[in-house]
């Protein structure tokens, strides 16, 4: 932990909102039983959990049940908010003059592009990089297709590859050739997902602020990559991983342990439930 990054945080902590992959997960993807366990204790504490992340709805279907999760989860960045029983709430997709462009440039600088409309994800390549790890971790398969023509609701371009280098030197082009029609941002560091500008995490806090009545002050946010820190600069408290990168950490109040050493329960608890949280 990183004492010397106290600040005061003076309103009680009324929701979690975490993200997922490298946060509430482990880097095999599963659940430990601490994390299990905190989300309980936040519950019974009276303060609301809620999820975010770049995964496609039902790929967080599986932590429905182990974390009793009642609040919307938004899924792509909150590109699609779902209940959880999985009906749509509402949804931003690419507009569909941005589509043809990003996936060209994705494309033209050697990363592999999946789609997401509705409930498939599409790719061309289904033994590409991460395919099979992706698939593993979201728990159902890609649909192969020969071209992406054609294709409309959008709801996320991902562009895939093992050169962390270009993902996040792509990244920073998408942003400068889009502007404001898209959000491009990484949300692990060989992927750079492209959603409709007001899905990204910044945009879930607000949401979810508007819909639950939890001011945006008494919401905790926790995550470990750079499509965190938007989240982060609307909380009341932020607190990054301990596997995110120094940019990530710097941007937070607080810094807890990795996720493969349960930093999401000791976060919790330290900083959420504990002593450390100054009323």
């Amino acid at each position: 932990m990183h004492a010397g990054r106290r600040s005061t945080v003076t309103d009680p902590v009324e929701i979690v909102l975490a993200d997922v992959d490298g946060t509430l997960v482990k880097q095999d993807k599963s659940l430990s039983q601490a994390t299990v366990a905190a989300v309980h204790r936040l519950g019974a504490a009276g303060v609301e959990f809620a999820i975010t992340s770049g995964r496609p709805p039902r790929g967080m279907s599986m932590l429905l049940e182990p974390l009793s999760l009642t609040t919307p989860i938004a899924a792509f960045n909150g590109g699609v908010m779902v209940a959880p029983d999985m009906s749509v709430i509402e949804q931003h997709v690419i507009p569909q003059s941005a589509v043809v462009p990003a996936v060209e440039l994705l494309s033209a600088r050697g990363l592999g592009v999946w789609l997401y409309s509705g409930a498939d994800w599409l790719v061309l390549d289904p033994e590409g990089p991460h395919v099979a790890r992706e698939a593993q971790t979201v728990r159902f398969d890609p649909t192969s297709v020969e071209s992406y023509d054609g294709v409309s609701k959008v709801a996320k371009i991902v562009g895939v590859s093992d050169d962390h280098d270009l993902v996040a030197r792509t990244t920073e082009e998408a942003r400068e050739s889009f502007g404001d029609h898209v959000s491009a941002a990484q949300s692990q560091p060989y992927y750079l997902d492209i959603t409709h500008p007001r899905a990204n995490k910044g945009e879930v806090v607000r949401y979810l602020s508007e819909r639950l009545a939890i001011p945006t002050e008494r919401f905790a946010t926790i995550g470990d990559m750079p499509n965190d820190v938007l989240m982060f600069a609307h909380s009341g408290l932020s607190i990054a991983m301990g596997n995110a990168a120094p940019e990530v950490q710097r941007a937070a109040r607080r810094v807890t342990t990795s996720n493969d050493e349960d930093g999401f329960a000791k976060a919790m608890d330290r900083f959420v439930l504990g002593e450390e949280v100054e009323r």
